[in-house]
């Protein structure tokens, strides 16, 4: 019978299974902070928000999800996603090197279970007529999802 090597080793787990577990603690994190989020929301522009979320009193925000230091540095488009919402942030693994973020956005780090924010997000108040765009756009997308419809995109913005 041959000896089998049982000795542990370190696993580290691939981007999809890191952006998946980030993203699962910030949206727990959102609702805890009595947010309600959505997930992978198409935007008016084209982009896709990993989260947006709306907040008890109307406010929107967006979280943009970095699995790792490549998906940070190829993935310039977070400032495209500041025209839909009031606040924006960066949600990250706590292993994640922090110190190459830029210091503007608001800061989350998150695991499976749930997250903490490391820096507010800075608020910067949607326009009256876009802001009521956005919040029903909001809601009729999270209504077809409940009702089983596969939909992504913020229509009527």
């Amino acid at each position: 019978m041959a000896a089998v090597d049982v000795s542990l080793t370190l696993v580290t787990p691939a981007r999809p299974e890191i952006t998946q577990t980030v993203t699962r603690g910030a949206a727990r994190l959102m609702t805890a902070l009595s947010y309600a989020p959505l997930l992978e929301v198409c935007l008016p522009n084209g982009r896709r928000a990993d989260i947006m979320a709306l907040g008890p009193r109307g406010q929107i925000l967006i979280i943009e999800v970095k699995s790792g230091i490549a998906d940070f540095r190829t993935d310039r488009k977070w400032r495209e996603y500041q025209p839909y919402c009031d606040a924006f942030a960066f949600a990250v693994a706590p292993e994640f090197p922090r110190e190459i973020l830029p210091d503007e956005p608001g800061l989350i780090v998150a695991d499976g279970f749930g997250g903490a924010v490391l820096r507010e997000a800075p608020a910067t108040a949607l326009a009256g007529a876009r802001r009521k765009a956005l919040t029903l756009a909001f809601a009729r997308l999270a209504a077809m999802r409940s009702a089983g419809v596969a939909a992504v995109n913020l229509e009527g913005v």
